[in-house]
């Protein structure tokens, strides 16, 4: 922990319920948990303030402990060992989850969190500290005994401590704090659990769900692996396994929906205000996610996504397909902005911000988004259902009828609406992929305005978004900014990969935007005060992927093998890392960082010549299955 009481982001784990996820420092400290959803308010927030926020710390012997992490191996269960001079401490921490986890599941699993103490070696004294603090401990929380339980409560919520009956309460000066202290001794095992609400929390239960949870979890991953051959990410196997885990976690299995991030406010620049709350489902990067399940074997899983799709046409029965960027995780519509001024945020990090004012925005990225991960669907062999159909044939005309329109772009920026390059892009990839489903005979509807409006597109994009001073894509029409968001052209088929634009954009990306082999958003003004400390790690692989189409293996692997050696210890990412140092910034883990990797390790493979379960966009393999003649392409 550093001088200013704040572990490093990197320093972390995560374990979930496909409903919430908690955060587990290297300390074995709890310092994230929301509940009953991710989208809760926080009951354990220390993250967000160390002072103020709430923990649930287990602590072992005197003196500096030497501590170490793994997940028991193809699980989310995540195993801290303590060692001291004597002895150590190993502890298991997981959220209960029993039978298959592919796509939806009714109902909830109880939502608890199991804390497993074993000690090994010799005897040792262990301390643990449990003060949870409601609703971002914007009132005060009250902790008092009942029975052999520990309970806190507010106005408004309830959580229960089981497994701890020693507990003393205590104040720390920000409100009362359960204190226990205890001795091992080898052999000895205690199981702590804390829940919400009416959750059971029975310690004697742990050892039971222990089991089960861990092989729900590997039932989930190897049902993807028998369906994908996962062999084909050599060397990358670990890590992409590791992703295809992180991604699920995210995963809210009741709706479909898919969280950005697991946490709020965790800053884009230590001190400054860039601090948003990714906590919901936005559609690019639920769609994004859905794709990397289905290249990577988990088909149930995008299908999931796309139900809670369908429950969104549902609220757009009108026709015309009025749709929001990003909705919480039950389908309703994300909560508008609130800064929080009690709490001080990550190392000093002001505001820290419940909801996300960029819910309000125009961001026409979307409508390419959702129909490229349909497209994807289908491609992998699964019908879509009629009213899907229905919905996405809207959200083609919706493309056609907004491509015009200035919008915020891919990065949200909360300055003047613009004519962002890469969302032009994405509306031509939403008409794209219409007219390829209906010349399947999937979609119906206007077909050939489809085609005049795609056209019409790429030929505005080339004219106006092509800047031959800067011998790249550019940013927007409105100034020549470079973005890195624009190598995806090819990577959708907007244009060839040995299109000379397109090298050309490759090349002033590398040499403006990549440094310490990590590459940045974009250079250019976005309306905010200070910048962005790290790369973006999303970014970063599309490079790779650039690079293994344009046929430089070499270069491609050198990039991935530098972004996958920055990876944490447990082979986690958040949204950036800082070039130079590899300090993560910005949420964690990231959603979109995960994807990343299982596509740079899909284009690495085709790259190789081995066969894949789904060939990549872009790659000469898919575009032969679409009818294209590679060598008339224009």
């Amino acid at each position: 922990m550093s001088s200013d009481g704040y572990l490093p982001i990197r320093d972390h784990g995560a374990i979930g319920n496909l409903r919430s996820v908690a955060l587990v420092g290297l300390d074995a400290t709890i310092d994230w948990l929301c509940l009953p959803d991710l989208e809760s308010p926080s009951v354990f927030g220390a993250l967000l303030d160390h002072r103020r926020g709430g923990r649930f710390a287990v602590r072992a012997g005197a003196g500096t402990p030497r501590c170490a992490q793994r997940y028991l191996p193809e699980t989310n269960v995540l195993e801290t060992t303590i060692h001291q001079a004597s002895g150590r401490i190993v502890l298991t921490d997981f959220m209960p989850l029993e039978g298959r986890l592919e796509g939806r599941q009714a109902g909830s699993p109880s939502p608890e969190l199991h804390r497993l103490i074993r000690c090994e070696g010799e005897a040792i004294e262990v301390e643990v500290e449990w003060s949870p603090r409601l609703n971002f401990g914007r009132a005060l929380t009250w902790i008092r005994k009942e029975g052999p339980a520990l309970v806190a409560t507010d106005a408004a919520a309830r959580v229960l401590l089981r497994g701890l009956p020693e507990a003393r309460i205590e104040q720390d000066g920000w409100g009362p704090v359960a204190v226990a202290r205890f001795r091992m001794e080898p052999g000895d095992e205690r199981a702590l659990v804390t829940g919400w609400a009416d959750a059971p929390c029975d310690p004697g239960s742990t050892s039971q769900k222990l089991a089960a949870t861990i092989r729900a979890w590997r039932t989930w991953l190897h049902a993807g692996d028998a369906r994908c051959r996962i062999e084909w990410a050599a060397p990358w196997v670990e890590q992409v396994q590791r992703s295809e885990l992180a991604l699920k976690l995210l995963c809210h299995a009741e709706t479909g929906a898919i969280a950005a991030a697991a946490t709020t406010s965790l800053p884009a620049e230590l001190g400054g205000v860039r601090n948003w709350d990714y906590r919901y489902a936005w559609l690019r990067d639920t769609s994004f996610t859905a794709q990397a399940f289905t290249a990577s074997g988990h088909p149930d899983d995008a299908r999931a996504f796309l139900e809670f799709v369908e429950n969104l046409a549902e609220q757009c029965g009108d026709g015309r397909c009025t749709l929001r960027i990003m909705y919480d995780l039950h389908g309703g519509e994300a909560p508008g902005e609130e800064e929080l001024h009690h709490l001080e945020g990550y190392r000093g990090s002001r505001p820290v911000r419940v909801g996300n004012l960029a819910a309000e925005q125009r961001q026409l990225d979307i409508y390419g988004e959702l129909l490229d991960a349909g497209y994807d669907l289908v491609r992998a062999g699964f019908d879509l259902p009629a009213e899907l159909r229905s919905f996405l044939a809207a959200v083609a005309d919706r493309a056609c009828h907004d491509w015009q329109l200035r919008g915020s772009g891919i990065w949200e920026m909360r300055g003047k609406p613009r004519h962002f390059v890469h969302s032009k892009v994405m509306c031509w990839v939403a008409l794209d992929r219409a007219v390829q489903l209906a010349e399947l005979g999937i979609l119906r509807g206007d077909v050939d305005g489809w085609r005049r409006n795609r056209t019409a597109i790429r030929e505005e994009v080339c004219r106006r978004g092509y800047s031959e001073k800067r011998r790249a894509f550019v940013q927007s029409y409105e100034e020549d900014a470079l973005d890195a968001a624009n190598l995806v052209l090819p990577l959708l088929e907007f244009l060839p990969i040995d299109d000379e634009r397109v090298q050309n954009t490759i090349e002033a990306v590398r040499r403006e935007l990549l440094h310490d082999g990590l590459v940045a958003r974009y250079l250019g003004d976005d309306a905010l005060p200070g910048a962005d400390q790290g790369a973006f790690c999303l970014v970063s692989f599309w490079l790779v992927d650039c690079l293994a189409l344009s046929g430089r293996l070499e270069e491609a692997e050198e990039l991935m093998q530098g972004i996958v050696a920055r990876q944490n210890h447990l082979g986690l990412y958040a949204e950036l890392i800082e070039p130079g140092t590899g300090r993560f910034l910005g949420n964690f883990p990231q959603a979109f960082t995960h994807v990343g990797l299982i596509n740079s390790a899909l284009y690495l493979a085709r790259a190789k010549g081995r066969p894949l379960p789904l060939a990549p966009i872009g790659t000469l393999e898919h575009r032969r299955t679409k009818g294209h003649d590679p060598a008339t392409e224009q």
